[in-house]
C-alpha cells in the first residue's frame, strides 16, 4: 500500500513537471514566433533596400539613385563629368556651325557674307581653302557624335554605379566579417621525381555573407 502511494506521488510529481515544462516551452515558442514575425514585418518588408528603385531613379535623373543609396559624395562627381561632357558637346556644335557657314561662303564665293565668318576661319575663306573647310566641317560633325556617346556613357555609368551600390546594401561589409588565418599542413612533394619535399604556409579565409536580419524587440 505504501509502495502504491509512493508510486502515485512520484507519478503526480513527474506529470506536474512535464506540464510545467511544456507550458514554458509553449510560451517561449510563442514569444520567439512573435519576435520573428515582427522582425520580418518591420525589417525585411518595410526597410528592404530595392536595387530596382535605384536603377529607375538614376536612369531618370543622374545622382538620384546615389541619393537613394545615401552615397551623396558621388553626386558632385557625376554632375562634374556630365557637365564637362555637355560643355564639350555645346562647343562642338558651335564650331560645326561656324565651319559649315564658312564652307558655304567659300563655295558660293559671296564676298558680302565674308564679315559674318568667324575670325579664326576667315584666312581659310580668303585663301579659298574649300577642301580644308570641308574636312574641318566633317571632323567637327564627328566630334559632336563622339561627345554625345561620351555623355551617354557617363549617364550609363551613373546607372551602373547606383545598381552596384544598391545590391551591396544587402551584404555585410562591417568589420565583423568572418576572417580566419589557417595554417597549411605540410604535404609531400616530389621536386625531381625522387626527392620528397614539404610545403607549409598560411591561408587567409574571408567569408563575405549577406547581412543577417536583426530581431527587433516587441514593444509592450
Amino acid at each position: 500500500m505504501k509502495q502504491t502511494r509512493a508510486f502515485i506521488l512520484l507519478f503526480t510529481l513527474l506529470l506536474c513537471r512535464s506540464l510545467s515544462y511544456a507550458q514554458d516551452s509553449t510560451q517561449t515558442l510563442i514569444i520567439d514566433s512573435a519576435v520573428l514575425l515582427k522582425a520580418n514585418i518591420t525589417g525585411d518588408t518595410v526597410k528592404k533596400h530595392s536595387p530596382r528603385k535605384a536603377i529607375i531613379r538614376s536612369a531618370i535623373l543622374p545622382g538620384w539613385g546615389q541619393a537613394y543609396n545615401k552615397k551623396y559624395w558621388k553626386i558632385p562627381i557625376i554632375y562634374g563629368a556630365l557637365g564637362a561632357t555637355g560643355y564639350v558637346f555645346a562647343d562642338n556644335i558651335k564650331v560645326y556651325r561656324d565651319v559649315r557657314y564658312a564652307y558655304q561662303v567659300s563655295v558660293e564665293g559671296d564676298t558680302s557674307k565674308y564679315e559674318s565668318v568667324a575670325e579664326y576661319l576667315k584666312p581659310f575663306v580668303r585663301g579659298n581653302y574649300t577642301n580644308s573647310l570641308r574636312n574641318f566641317r566633317n571632323e567637327s560633325r564627328r566630334n559632336i557624335d563622339y561627345s554625345v556617346l561620351v555623355f551617354l556613357l557617363f549617364w550609363g555609368l551613373n546607372v551602373v554605379d547606383a545598381t552596384v551600390d544598391a545590391h551591396l546594401k544587402d551584404f555585410d561589409v562591417s568589420p565583423n566579417l568572418s576572417m580566419q588565418i589557417k595554417p597549411m599542413l605540410p604535404t609531400n612533394m616530389s621536386q625531381n621525381g625522387n626527392t620528397p619535399g614539404s610545403l607549409t604556409g598560411l591561408s587567409l579565409v574571408l567569408d563575405i555573407h549577406k547581412a543577417r536580419p536583426r530581431l527587433l524587440p516587441i514593444s509592450p
